[in-house]
């Protein structure tokens, strides 16, 4: 299944194996789950990782490994569609790809993505796409 992945559950569940996000993370690592990405995600993906604040988690090469299995296991795309209409502007690549490939979005930070500016996508906080999704395989 492809889905849309917010970078703070991406590295909630890096970090923390044990919740929903680190449920996401194991699903994608098995299989079950493939990223859909674009330059600007793994951008983001990219520093994020970088952050003083994940340092004590990730050094130098285990981000490199990290990105380089993104950039390897998920799906790259293009989005056609545009979103200017956020509270965060930055996080309009990641709908974009969402609505562009027709897939769920996963995000710790559903009060980012209102429900007027989600178009038809589906958004999805990490728990509920365990308990809707993952749990229901």
């Amino acid at each position: 299944m492809k889905i849309g992945l917010d970078t703070n559950v991406l590295i909630s569940g890096m970090i923390n194996p044990y919740g929903a996000p680190g449920k996401i993370v194991d699903a994608m690592r098995n299989g079950e789950v493939c990223l859909v990405i674009d330059d600007r995600i793994l951008a983001e993906y990219s520093a994020v990782l970088r952050r003083d604040a994940f340092t004590m988690y990730f050094d130098a090469e285990a981000r490199q490994d990290i990105l380089e299995y993104l950039s390897r296991n998920s799906h790259y795309t293009v989005s056609r569609a545009i979103v200017t209409n956020l509270p965060d502007p930055g996080d309009a690549p990641f709908l974009e790809i969402a609505l562009t490939e027709k897939v769920i979005l996963v995000t710790g930070n559903l009060k980012h993505f209102p429900e007027v500016s989600r178009r038809e996508a589906d958004v999805l906080s990490p728990a509920e796409f365990v308990r809707t999704i993952l749990d229901s395989h």
